[in-house]
Parts: C-alpha cells; sequence; structure tokens
C-alpha cells in the first residue's frame, strides 16, 4: 500500500512538473523574454502560472462580472496574485458568492538575484541568495484576506519555485541596491504546491513534533521562522477554530490544536 501511494505521489509531481515545463516554454520560449528579461506588460511568473493553470490561453483574461479574471473555465475562477493579497477583496466579492475561486500566491524557494544598470542596460552575473523561500511566509499576506479563508468557495495554492530575479540599481544606498525596484522574475523550476482547499488543510503548518500548549516562539524555533511570523499562522489557524488558547505563559498566549 505504501509503494502504491508512493508511485501515485510520484507520478502526481512528474505531472506537475511536466505541465510547469509546458508553461515555460509557453511564455519563455516565445517572444515574450528577450535576454532573460520579460517583455509582457505583466510580470513573468504571472503569464507563466497562467499557462501552468490552464494551458488553453482562451480561458485567460475574461471579462466577468464587471471585472477581469485571470482564467475563466466556465465554471471556475482562477487568480494569480504575486503580492499584495489584500487587493483581490474587491474581486473575491463578486466572485465567491458565484463560482469557486483558486487564489495562485508564488514564493521564491531558491533565489539568484542580478542586477541591471539602467543607464547602460548592463545586467550583472547573477549570484545565489542565502535564503530559501517557504510556504509560511504567504502568511502576511494570507492575513489581508482572512476573512474569505473560511468560504466554502475559497482555495489556495502557494507555488514555490526557483526563480532568478532582476532588480534595478535604483535604490537610495550608496552601491544602490537598498530599496531597489524589482524589475521581473524568471522562474526555473517548480519545487513545491501547497494546497489549502478547506481551513483542516491549515493544520499542515503545524509539525507533528510540536507539544502542546505550544507558544509562538515553540513553533517559530521548530519550523525556523521570526516569532512574529509564527504568531500570524496561530491568529490565522485560531480565528479558522483550528486552534484554541489555553492560557498564557508570561505574554505570550498558550495554543492546543481544536
Amino acid at each position: 500500500m505504501a509503494k502504491k501511494v508512493q508511485d501515485e505521489l510520484i507520478r502526481t509531481t512528474r505531472s506537475q512538473r511536466e505541465r510547469f515545463e509546458y508553461a515555460l516554454d509557453q511564455v519563455v520560449g516565445k517572444t515574450h523574454i528577450r535576454d532573460g528579461i520579460g517583455t509582457l506588460s505583466e510580470k513573468t511568473v504571472h503569464a507563466v502560472l497562467k499557462y501552468y493553470y490552464e494551458p488553453d490561453s482562451s480561458h485567460h483574461e475574461i471579462p466577468l462580472e464587471k471585472s477581469v479574471a485571470d482564467i475563466f473555465t466556465d465554471d471556475e475562477v482562477i487568480e494569480i496574485q504575486t503580492r499584495a493579497l489584500y487587493r483581490l477583496k474587491p474581486k473575491l466579492d463578486k466572485f465567491l458568492p458565484l463560482y469557486p475561486v483558486t487564489v495562485v500566491y508564488p514564493i521564491s524557494y531558491d533565489k539568484w538575484v542580478c542586477w541591471i544598470n539602467e543607464e547602460t542596460g548592463e545586467i550583472t552575473q547573477k549570484r545565489k541568495s542565502p535564503k530559501k523561500g517557504n510556504p509560511y511566509l504567504a502568511f502576511k499576506e494570507l492575513y489581508t484576506i482572512r476573512n474569505f479563508l473560511q468560504d466554502p468557495n475559497f482555495h489556495v495554492r502557494l507555488v514555490l519555485m526557483d526563480m532568478e530575479e532582476y532588480r534595478l540599481l535604483n535604490g537610495w544606498s550608496r552601491d544602490k541596491k537598498r530599496g531597489s525596484k524589482r524589475y521581473d522574475r524568471l522562474p526555473l523550476r517548480l519545487e513545491d504546491e501547497v494546497i489549502l482547499d478547506t481551513p483542516k488543510d491549515y493544520l499542515q503548518f503545524l509539525p507533528l513534533e510540536l507539544e502542546e500548549p505550544f507558544t509562538s516562539e515553540d513553533l517559530a524555533k521548530l519550523v525556523k521562522i521570526p516569532r512574529k511570523l509564527a504568531g500570524t499562522v496561530l491568529l490565522i489557524l485560531w480565528q479558522l477554530g483550528l486552534v484554541e488558547r489555553s492560557g498564557k505563559c508570561g505574554r505570550s498566549y498558550l495554543y492546543k490544536i481544536n
């Protein structure tokens, strides 16, 4: 039985990677990219994910309910938002009463950074960032749309990808890097896809090793994220009714799985 499940997982992962390679080819392999820099009005990550979730481009950018859906397949809406999920609130208010809506949020897993000189157009050699992405990073954004998370029509996909990030040397620091503007990101490889279809799916963010009762600091240490971010994770789980507060340890709430 274990082997059957493992084989199914391998097939699923292979299918996902094949779909992702197809999506990359539709965007990066065409005229949309020149020298690794996006030339579309929309950013490259957004364009690739549209083809990943819906290969048929006739379902892209569809007028719907006096708005425009990134993807509409007649019975489902998919919205791809690379940052600032709060901007989706007007669309969610319109779409959720009528259709299942899946919000796709990409996260950089391994990242290589290239710098662009605006005056000369020169692009530096890419360097790997020491920071590695993880799904917990999405909670800062999910918090801004937390009132929608319990809607049965609301679904989330967190897509972890290796990426090259291109930034303009236009910041305020001496080397012009701090405060610089991100120009585009080029997806390289699909690493993982976290599926959140129901509130209970959010329990996967609590590792089995977490002993009850626990605090945000306990969670932060175990999954290696900042304590403030762990507090946001637990606040959302508490609002979803997945954990309950069972007292305090100093100034920190104590939590148990509900």
